[in-house]
């Protein structure tokens, strides 16, 4: 990768199909539009296994394949032979359907001294050279990465089944120029969506402090729906002894009039957020999600289920 080029570290992925994957890429350099990530090697596995699985539930022939061949650098040299699925040109007259496949041959000691794997077709020579040279070798890991275009292999390109070498920093370049890339995202509780390394949310929560349980996602949509009226608020008082309900709004110490007609809050407003917490505590498993929603228990003589809840701070204060 350039390194004048500024870079980050995200998440990206293909619409539902592939990943999120972890990446180190640079915003500015796209295609069309698209991402071009450079993977670490682990990435690179799990993105293997997904192209794979895919590759056996829609077909090889709409499906590139990455492939991970792992070896080491005291290892005899080896050919690996990748098998795709049928070819789209077999000669339906003749006995048995053409799978298709390549052959990969890898100098695993020769790696190391600038020598590259090769690529070839998956001849009866190759295969049985296959079945005969097996990974030796105790000496360090090495690892060789396949992109194989299954539809353009059996159109007779050259250039369909490339071997992915690392970059400077040990990063593998995937579907860069030639995939849909675009960033992972994370959405807030209180309803706003970001591109993974947008990591703060305006609300004041961050991607890392999202609440982990329904009352804990409630008490910060509460929040956002009282400061739509009164952005001073900080915390209310939640009630859960019958029906959940606000009974009390704060600006700091300050106790906020929440009367309809005297305060800066309308019937509407409220009764939403009573809603709210109505519909979590639902699905809520009581008191471990109070708990782990960091949800104040508050003396009261006539509530033993009087909480405080604490808003996010945003980061315009």
């Amino acid at each position: 990768m350039n390194p004048t080029r500024k870079t980050i570290i995200t998440r990206v992925c293909i619409d539902d199909m592939l990943g999120p994957f972890d990446c180190t890429l640079d915003p500015a350099n796209r295609w069309n539009g698209w991402l071009s990530p450079h993977f670490a090697l682990d990435a690179v596995r799990d993105l293997s296994a997904q192209t794979l699985r895919l590759a056996d539930e829609d077909g090889y022939d709409c499906v590139d394949t990455i492939h991970v061949i792992e070896g080491r650098a005291d290892s005899q040299d080896t050919v690996h032979v990748i098998e795709g699925g049928p070819s789209r040109h077999h000669d339906e007259e003749e006995e048995a359907e053409e799978i298709q496949a390549v052959a990969v041959h890898v100098p695993w000691r020769g790696l190391s001294r600038g020598a590259n794997a090769s690529i070839t077709p998956a001849t009866p020579q190759a295969r049985k050279a296959a079945r005969k040279r097996k990974v030796t070798g105790r000496g360090a890991r090495r690892v060789v990465v396949v992109h194989i275009r299954w539809q353009y292999l059996d159109e007779g390109s050259d250039t369909a089944a490339t071997i992915v070498s690392p970059d400077a920093e040990g990063l593998y370049s995937i579907g860069g120029w030639e995939w849909t890339w675009h960033f992972a995202s994370w959405w807030c509780a209180c309803g706003n969506d970001f591109d993974w390394h947008e990591t703060q949310c305006p609300c004041g929560l961050t991607r890392d402090s999202q609440p982990k349980a329904p009352l804990g996602t409630a008490g910060v949509k509460v929040g956002q729906l009282l400061r739509t009226l009164a952005p001073e608020a900080t915390s209310a008082l939640v009630d859960l002894t019958d029906l959940a309900r606000v009974c009390a709004v704060f600006a700091g110490n300050s106790e906020l009039d929440t009367a309809d007609d005297t305060g800066p809050f309308d019937t509407e407003t409220l009764g939403w957020a009573d809603e709210v917490l109505r519909m979590a505590m639902d699905e809520a498993a009581v008191p471990e999600d109070i708990n782990a929603s960091g949800w104040e228990l508050v003396p009261d003589e006539k509530s033993t289920a009087l909480y405080r809840v604490t808003f996010p701070t945003p980061l315009s204060h």
